[in-house]
């Protein structure tokens, strides 16, 4: 692992959170996209984001690393500048649909706390006995999966939140 990060610290909460710059990088964000889709066999997966500037090239790591995940070819749709609520109820209206969510806190003194939220198909927030334990071992072990071939590469499709999404 070239970017190695303390992963019992840091992946936990239904995700990763930790403290940014320190404790997380955007490399944590590739590793779990391509853990969870490799893990739940997604062939879509939901990304959204608060759209703060930090935040966005965590999500943009994640679903390059959703997409790169073995020979999975899932299809990405990211969703920028919407509320973790308004991305639960866009989950809840297009099942079975795999999601994460990432926020950013800003911190005094420049750092800031990001937060990577996984949600299984069934909406419900990944937990040590439904994946994110695994996550965590494949992370620590450096069994992070990688692209078998550029055939078996999903996309990544960007969507503007819609009004009634965003209203929430």
């Amino acid at each position: 692992m070239l970017n190695p990060i303390d992963a019992e610290a840091a992946i936990r909460d239904g995700g990763a959170v930790g403290r940014f710059p320190g404790e997380i990088h955007e490399g944590v964000a590739w590793w779990l996209g391509a853990c969870f889709v490799a893990l739940t066999s997604a062939s879509r997966l939901a990304v959204g984001d608060d759209g703060r500037p930090a935040t966005t090239e965590f999500s943009r790591r994640l679903c390059n690393g959703a997409v790169n995940a073995h020979h999975h070819a899932c299809q990405v749709t990211a969703i920028s500048g919407i509320t973790e609520d308004a991305f639960l109820t866009h989950l809840r209206r297009h099942p079975p649909l795999a999601g994460t969510y990432l926020a950013t806190e800003p911190d005094p003194g420049g750092a800031a706390t990001v937060r990577i939220r996984l949600y299984g198909e069934d909406g419900l927030m990944l937990q040590e006995d439904t994946g994110l334990a695994l996550i965590r071992r494949m992370i620590t072990e450096d069994r992070v999966p990688i692209p078998v071939s550029q055939s078996a590469k999903g996309t990544v499709e960007h969507l503007p939140p819609t009004a009634m999404e965003s209203a929430q």
